[in-house]
């Protein structure tokens, strides 16, 4: 488990995979700038589970008090490593999405010989794009028609972190 000071990232186990089912299934769930997710059975949900590894995790968001608040993941792509992440809506806007972000930043820079890490925002999503920017991402650019959301074609922030503008864990206080 990755420690932070108001949230905890912990590893998805077995019996998270009917939450995540309800989550994934929940058109809400990611909001109105995240495509739709396929829907899914619990079986193909855990099938996915099986496949990961150590270039694919996911993560719980969780409270201090042990609540489950949202999905993080984390992948490797190409030459790099891309986190994505969606909260409940009643948890939004109390700077958890921040602390997750910084914790895996924190995490990936740490235990992992990279020098990049790398996330999407939707243009319009101004909330994604503040949490990025307040974990230290800088936006570099935008992919045209980068992603297929609620049956349209939308553009993509690319942001991106590098190891040197990273420099020491910010927010990560232990791992368990």
């Amino acid at each position: 488990m990755l420690e932070g000071k108001t949230v905890n990232l912990r590893l998805v186990e077995k019996e998270d995979l009917p939450l995540i089912s309800e989550w994934f299934d929940s058109p809400n769930f990611a909001g109105e700038y995240e495509p739709l997710e396929v829907q899914e059975s619990r079986a193909d949900i855990e099938k996915r589970y099986e496949k990961l590894g150590s270039e694919k995790m996911w993560f719980l968001v969780t409270k201090k008090d042990g609540s489950r608040i949202g999905f993080f993941g984390i992948g490797f792509v190409g030459h790099c490593w891309e986190i994505g992440y969606d909260l409940i809506s009643s948890e939004r806007g109390k700077g958890y999405g921040t602390e997750a972000v910084q914790l895996a930043v924190d995490y990936l820079f740490l235990s992992k010989d990279m020098v990049r890490i790398q996330a999407g925002a939707d243009p319009e999503n101004i909330a994604s794009q503040k949490v990025l920017e307040k974990a230290g991402f800088q936006r570099e650019g935008k992919i045209r028609k980068g992603i297929y959301a609620w049956g349209k074609w939308k553009d993509l922030y690319l942001y991106g972190i590098l190891r040197e503008e990273w420099k020491e864990p910010k927010i990560l206080t232990k791992t368990t």
